[in-house]
């Protein structure tokens, strides 16, 4: 179950009377549970802004608490995948100066190698840096095998999941939200979970979000509606775990990931109250908006989330989503514009085509067009996109992403190395021909 609204105050208990009336930490709590907050913004953060819940739950934070040790990434060691989670900055090489792009990340055979969510990270791009709480880090996600016994917090970002192929079980403490290919998930910095995936592999894609957090941007001269609607973010409804059995509680946090053991599950939140929780959002329930007789509106217009910077206008990092539309501009070249950016982009596809790629972009690949790095349509995409009959067309079964960024996107020594890297990706735009003629208007 869930309730629906963004940063909305919600309240939910899961059991008649936990949440108190009129107060947030009363002497006593029903049922014996401890009254925690749990901020996500500063406490004088403007009241647009400010970012907190209280939990009621069964053994406070500082209960869920042993001593912390490094997650060891020996060669060898179970959690020796780790050391590709990275954060920023990096300190791998620079790479030479290209458009990159790279095929699908392949699903381990769970028969052979158990992946968890812990062991399942490659990160592919970062970029500024973690302690100052600015940037992202750009990941890929594989998981073969669900969480047991074991829990994980991220100190550092908020973290926004796609779902690419298979389903999803955030077991957050503020409930448990089951997510689907085509929707996403965030869970804001702080917030214990455990990550199953109850039938069968998975994979997708990762944004640490070092920034400010994630909220809808301004739809200006659209108005109210159209883009993402807030009534359509779901936050699940409160659930919990009162079980004693050793546990492990893995925590990320100055870049590093630490653990330390438990001895009974920190998802114990019996209710709560508030407005920093984890969400999910289906993106095929995005309304579209878009030029109706000529020329291109900007990508911008298909922004689903952003995560503000400082400078107003330039986001720490945008999340754009293209979905299925209707294309009907006339004397237009229909698709994206060849351009550069101050900007960077990270795209991905879930399923379809890409209308701008229609070859060699495949469903959990990646792209990487970096800031002031030219790119467009390939060859073969502005060949058909010239010629076209300029009928209204629908674009139809199609979800590509795009993590954009106001940094530079420095690439991992494992993305660099990877052997999926599409060492021939410019030859795409190597058919775009001379065409001019002085002689022909």
């Amino acid at each position: 179950m869930y309730m629906s609204g963004f940063g909305n105050g919600f309240e939910t208990e899961a059991l008649s009377g936990a949440l108190p009336i009129g107060r947030n930490s009363p002497q006593r709590c029903a049922y014996g549970l401890y009254a925690e907050q749990l901020s996500g913004s500063p406490f004088t953060a403007p009241r647009a802004s400010n970012e907190r819940s209280w939990l009621y739950r069964i053994r406070p934070s500082v209960a869920h608490w042993g001593r912390f040790e490094p997650v060891s990434t020996q060669p060898g060691s179970p959690t020796e995948s780790v050391a590709l989670w990275r954060s920023a900055p990096d300190d791998a090489p620079m790479v030479p100066l290209a458009q990159m792009r790279w095929n699908p990340h392949p699903i381990p055979d769970a028969s052979i190698e158990g992946t968890t969510f812990i062991t399942g990270i490659r990160t592919m791009t970062t970029g500024g840096d973690v302690s100052t709480q600015t940037g992202f880090a750009n990941s890929i996600y594989t998981i073969t095998t669900s969480m047991v016994d074991e829990y994980f917090y991220n100190g550092d970002a908020e973290m926004l999941f796609v779902l690419e192929h298979g389903n999803v079980r955030f077991w957050t403490e503020f409930g448990v939200i089951d997510a689907e290919p085509g929707e996403i998930v965030v869970v804001p910095r702080g917030v214990k979970m455990r990550v199953e995936v109850p039938a069968g592999p998975a994979r997708g894609y990762l944004c640490e979000n070092y920034g400010g957090a994630f909220t809808l941007p301004e739809r200006g001269p659209i108005g109210a509606n159209c883009l993402a609607n807030p009534r359509d973010f779901l936050t699940p409804v409160a659930a919990y775990e009162d079980r004693e059995v050793p546990s492990t509680l893995f925590v990320k946090w100055g870049g590093s990931m630490w653990q330390a053991g438990l001895g009974h599950s920190p998802l114990d939140v019996v209710a709560w109250h508030g407005n920093y929780a984890p969400y999910k959002y289906d993106l095929r329930r995005f309304s579209p908006v878009g030029p109706l007789l000529f020329d291109h509106a900007d990508p911008s217009i298909f922004t689903v989330l952003t995560s503000p910077s400082e400078t107003p206008g330039t986001a720490n990092v945008d999340f754009v989503c293209f979905p299925d539309r209707w294309m009907v501009a006339e004397d237009t070249f229909r698709p994206p514009w060849y351009h550069m950016n101050i900007m960077s982009e990270f795209m991905g596809l879930i399923y379809g085509v890409y209308d701008a790629k229609p070859d060699g972009f495949l469903s959990g690949g990646v792209s990487l067009h970096n800031c002031m790095m030219p790119h467009g349509p390939d060859a073969n995409a502005f060949e058909s996109a010239s010629t076209a009959d300029l009928e209204p067309v629908k674009q139809e079964g199609t979800m590509a992403f795009m993590f954009e960024t106001r940094f530079p996107q420095r690439v991992t020594a494992y993305a660099a190395g990877s052997p999926r890297l599409q060492q021939d990706y410019a030859e795409c735009w190597s058919g775009l021909q001379k065409r001019f003629d002085p002689e022909r208007p």
